[in-house]
């Protein structure tokens, strides 16, 4: 049985507890089996992009050279709220 969310992918957000408070950001992915979303968070600083850090990936067809890559903020879904156009 699939959840229902109150936010969908591609919509904007703005997240209302955590690290992230107070930040508008916009949806990449839901991942109904932990209830949670991926976040693109607008104007991150360099310094918050250190923070969040980066990951290795593995060499594959869609990416030969394998490496880092940034990784994406996650949260809960019931820590964002539909921003209102």
């Amino acid at each position: 049985m699939s959840n229902k969310y109150h936010v969908k992918k591609g919509d904007k957000v703005v997240v209302n507890t955590g690290e992230w408070k107070n930040r508008e950001a916009k949806i990449l992915a839901i991942l109904p089996k932990k209830d949670r979303v991926v976040l693109d968070i607008d104007g991150l600083t360099d310094e918050d992009r250190r923070r969040l850090g980066k990951r290795t990936i593995k060499k594959t067809q869609q990416n030969p050279n394998g490496g880092m890559v940034e990784r994406n903020v996650s949260c809960h879904v019931s820590n964002v709220t539909k921003k209102e156009d």
